[in-house]
């Protein structure tokens, strides 16, 4: 039996999701590049063509649109009849948005948490025919949910918890987690290992590049494990780079 995989990135034109598809490409798997703007991912598809030599493939999703995440199912699902791996790492943050936790910006949570939290469902949603079409009990299709350490309640309120003022992200990303673990229960008989992940602090366009954090290449390796898992891979954990993260 071949041990490639078919492969989906959402998001992953630039930052941990494009770092994460050529290090999946590079392991042998089918791997789709997908973005929101087909020029900007046939742009990155291109770029790692020519600067790692990797043939990847590309999809236009945008997790907001149902008509749009519905073609890339069909695209994928007329192509190649199943996706062993979902990698829900499309998202926003809001960061730049003026707000505090007692004066919220309503419009900038609202549009975060469509993409965060109803992009993330409806995406997985439609996704999950071909997914358990790959499911086998020696091999279990995977949903990998990309988090964040502020997702985590556990965290953030304990004394080292940060970023309090980041209510958007953060309260989308701990409610996408909440799903994770729905999502991991319901599937947990059919083969379907459910999972979310943080790659802990690292400097990408979603937090303005901010200094002193991972680089996206180191961000995106420690995912390509949770991609691959066997028969005996975990279902419903939150990890890290550290081991088990607490919700």
């Amino acid at each position: 039996m071949s041990n490639n995989k078919v492969i989906l990135v959402t998001g992953s034109n630039t930052g941990i999701g494009y770092e994460l598809v050529h290090l999946l490409a590079a392991k042998g798997h089918t791997v789709y590049l997908a973005s929101r703007i087909e020029a900007s991912g046939l742009e990155a598809v291109a770029k790692i063509k020519k600067e790692k030599n990797l043939d990847v493939k590309f999809v236009q999703l945008d997790i907001t649109d149902l008509a749009s995440v519905e073609a890339a199912a069909t695209k994928i699902n007329q192509t190649e009849g199943r996706l062993d791996v979902l990698v829900n790492n499309a998202g926003i943050a809001e960061m730049g948005a003026d707000m505090s936790v007692t004066k919220p910006n309503l419009a900038a949570i609202r549009n975060t948490i469509d993409t965060n939290l109803f992009g993330l469902i409806q995406t997985t949603t439609a996704f999950l025919p071909l997914l358990r079409a790959a499911a086998s009990p020696a091999a279990p299709a995977v949903v990998l949910n990309v988090s964040t350490d502020m997702a985590s309640n556990a965290f953030m309120a304990g004394p080292n918890g940060f970023l309090h003022q980041a209510l958007a992200y953060n309260t989308s990303k701990a409610a996408a987690n909440a799903y994770t673990v729905a999502l991991a229960h319901e599937l947990a008989a059919e083969h379907v290992r459910v999972n979310a992940i943080t790659p802990g602090f690292t400097t990408t366009k979603l937090n303005g590049f901010m200094p002193g954090g991972k680089t996206p290449e180191q961000g995106a390796q420690m995912m390509v494990e949770w991609c691959q898992l066997d028969k005996d891979g975990p279902t419903g954990r939150f990890a890290s780079d550290s081991g088990e993260w607490p919700w």
